[in-house]
């Protein structure tokens, strides 16, 4: 069975990792696209230091007007503007662009876990830290790292390695040929 996707993912609390950011957004911008071709509306959650551009999105065919884009000031903000969005029942996947935050509180994963699964979304947290450091906290469902391998000019290999998964186990690969960004290759 699938392993990773939106489909595959639903109800659960998801960290994907990497040093390089680009395959995590690569990933994650896949995972909206199939949100949306589900019909699920969709949100991407971010602190002020974090950028997210629509020609980007647009390129990988995310449909804009089913994609709630909230900034907001305080990083320690992303996962409770998150949580709420999830409690609304309006979303089927919501991005939290946690880059700049090593560890949750168990309280706030608890709530963000009985969000997802109380209204079958998927809770996607973007973090930025290698393999080898904790992941948010131990009420993560599946942890895993993101990287990715050019192929040609417009062309990449993103690979998905579970590095924790309470539900299949640790270990299986997941890989997706995509196009770079325009103007980005």
């Amino acid at each position: 069975p699938a392993r990773w996707g939106f489909a595959a993912l639903v109800g659960r609390l998801v960290e994907l990792s990497t040093q390089e950011h680009s395959a995590a957004l690569s990933l994650a911008v896949r995972l909206v696209a199939n949100a949306q071709e589900a019909g699920d509306l969709t949100a991407w959650v971010m602190g002020e230091e974090s950028a997210f551009y629509p020609p980007d999105a647009l390129s990988h065919g995310i449909d804009l007007e089913q994609l709630a884009v909230v900034r907001v000031s305080d990083p320690a903000s992303v996962p409770l503007a998150g949580a709420r969005l999830v409690h609304s029942d309006g979303f089927g996947l919501v991005v939290l662009d946690l880059t700049a935050t090593q560890r949750l509180p168990d309280a706030l994963l608890g709530r963000l876990v009985q969000e997802a699964q109380r209204h079958e979304a998927l809770v996607l947290c973007l973090t930025r830290k290698a393999a080898s450091v904790p992941s948010l906290g131990s009420l993560i469902s599946l942890r895993a790292e993101a990287s990715r391998k050019k192929l040609g000019t417009d062309r990449f290999v993103c690979a998905v390695k579970a590095l924790k998964d309470k539900r299949h186990g640790a270990g299986w690969t997941h890989e997706e040929v995509l196009h770079g960004a325009p103007g980005l290759h």
